[in-house]
């Protein structure tokens, strides 16, 4: 019985289907299944009672679970307070952000927190939302920027920032390239490049739903996991691709960036940022970042 097997079988235990643990915890559910197979072998019972329509904990699961709450959290707290006492020595403050955060707002961020405490160091996780949850809980980043999600763990503190303006990325021979500005209506029939909705549903529910709203049909072509990578296809003529204004920074020849208007001709302001942590837990260094982030939110939001 180690630590991961723990915590795959409370997951699967609170979320009672194996596909949404697997998800909660970045993993495939075949993997998931296979480390609660190996924790019942080594405890020699059965822990989940499952069919091809539903998962139930046993009357040994429900016995097990509470105690597995109490030995991950130990287990969290230990790792942290030994994580913490490291960092009180190497003075690092550990950020995590989804790309558009890391392109926009974190380079400005962090020049004003640079101002006041130049003798911190500052490491950088650049990742997806999905993936930098579980790593803010487990206490190997301080702080992340995020899409916030509809059921956001009880154990996080977050707040919501602003929304990011949405813009088209076009390829720069495209017919659309010449106007200043473009309406979802332009898009229509235009082939699509979007982001693969399991690991940013924000982004792919924004391109689908502007063209519902539309009543339009969205003329999925392609669908990729990172920006840059989508920047790329449409800097290859694959498409066109609805994307946050702050990936516009990210280098890309031959991709030209069109502010997408409402039908009032007001910016697309779609796309929420909040920041994230672990609520209980004490730390100057990220209280400090927090204090700053208020201080100037509004500046920040109006280059979003």
């Amino acid at each position: 019985m180690d630590l991961h097997q723990l915590r795959c079988f409370v997951a699967t235990a609170e979320e009672l289907h194996f596909g949404k643990a697997a998800q909660r915890l970045d993993m495939l559910p075949t993997a998931l299944g296979r480390h609660i197979r190996l924790l019942e072998d080594d405890l020699g019972m059965r822990l989940l009672a499952r069919t091809t329509r539903s998962v139930s904990l046993t009357q040994e699961g429900e016995m097990l679970l509470d105690e597995a709450r109490v030995l991950i959290a130990k287990a969290d707290s230990v790792a942290a307070r030994f994580r913490e006492q490291g960092r009180s020595q190497m003075q690092t403050l550990r950020v995590g952000a989804i790309d558009s955060a890391a392109a926009g707002l974190i380079p400005l961020l962090l020049h004003d927190f640079r101002k006041t405490h130049p003798e911190i160091g500052i490491h950088l996780c650049e990742e997806k939302t999905i993936k930098l949850l579980p790593k803010l809980l487990s206490g190997r980043i301080d702080i992340a920027f995020i899409r916030p999600r509809q059921n956001m763990d009880a154990r996080l503190a977050y707040r919501h920032l602003f929304h990011e303006t949405a813009i088209v990325a076009v390829p720069k021979r495209h017919r659309l390239a010449r106007r200043d500005s473009v309406h979802i209506t332009h898009l229509a029939n235009e082939p699509l490049i979007v982001p693969e909705r399991r690991s940013r549903p924000h982004s792919h529910d924004l391109t689908i739903k502007l063209f519902a709203e539309a009543g339009l049909h969205a003329n999925v072509a392609q669908v990729a996991d990172e920006k840059q990578t989508i920047v790329n296809l449409v800097a290859a003529g694959m498409g066109v691709a609805i994307v946050p204004h702050w990936t516009s920074r990210m280098a890309a020849k031959g991709v030209k960036y069109l502010p997408l208007k409402t039908a009032g001709g007001g910016e697309m302001n779609k796309l929420p940022l909040a920041v994230a942590w672990v609520g209980q837990a004490r730390d100057p260094l990220r209280d400090a970042l927090l204090e700053i982030l208020s201080e100037r939110l509004n500046e920040y939001a109006r280059d979003a």
